[in-house]
């Protein structure tokens, strides 16, 4: 049985504490401190079984949630799903993300949610910006 890994991640994060993504990008990928890198937005590079892990972090990306980008199919989660049952755990915080790799006729407004005590759900979460 081969487990899909996506080609990077993306998980939406609230809150967002830009201190407690950063200790927990370092304790799971050895990652620096992220550094402000523009308005909103945070970079850093970790590291995976010697691989390059580059992230990015931004601020308030859909409604009060931020994007963390994991630009890496070498991170230590296959899919989006299993960084953010992680992220949920371990930041403590809701966290939500897309519920597969996208595919042309998908519905891209329903997303998997994942709270800090570990239920999930499949929900709604249409894109507010493109109204």
């Amino acid at each position: 049985m081969s487990m899909e890994r996506y080609p990077d991640i993306e998980i939406y994060l609230a809150p967002a504490n830009v201190e407690r993504i950063s200790a927990w990008l370092e304790t799971t990928i050895t990652a620096p401190a992220l550094k402000p890198h523009g308005k909103l937005r945070w970079r850093t590079e970790g590291n995976h079984q010697g691989h390059d892990i580059p992230v990015l972090l931004v601020a308030r990306a859909a409604d009060e949630f931020a994007s963390l980008w994991i630009d890496s199919a070498a991170s230590p989660w296959a899919t989006d799903g299993d960084c953010a049952r992680a992220a949920a755990s371990a930041l403590d915080c809701e966290v939500r993300c897309s519920l597969g790799g996208w595919h042309p006729g998908d519905d891209p407004d329903r997303f998997l949610q994942v709270l800090p005590d570990g239920s999930e759900a499949i929900i709604d979460w249409p894109d507010t910006d493109s109204r």
